[in-house]
């Protein structure tokens, strides 16, 4: 299983700057571009929420599963 984080899409749809983004839902730019890179285990949902509410967006329109050969239910 892969999950692709389409953050920098979204950004660039709504011309958002990451730095205004990381400024306004109170994470560091660095963080902020680690989660756009898809260098994260995890996100907080609180921190998922501030991004929705931000770019005025779902979650779905952040992430996108993609299905790989090897994956299956039981794993």
């Amino acid at each position: 299983m892969t999950i692709e984080i389409k953050l920098d899409v979204v950004l660039a749809q709504r011309k958002v700057k990451s730095k205004d983004l990381a400024a306004a839902i109170g994470i560091t730019e660095q963080n902020l571009s680690l989660l756009k890179q898809g260098k994260v285990k995890g996100v907080r949902l609180a921190t998922l929420d501030a991004i929705c509410r931000y770019l005025n967006c779902q979650p779905g329109d952040l992430m996108l599963h993609v299905a790989t050969p090897e994956t299956s239910i039981e794993d």
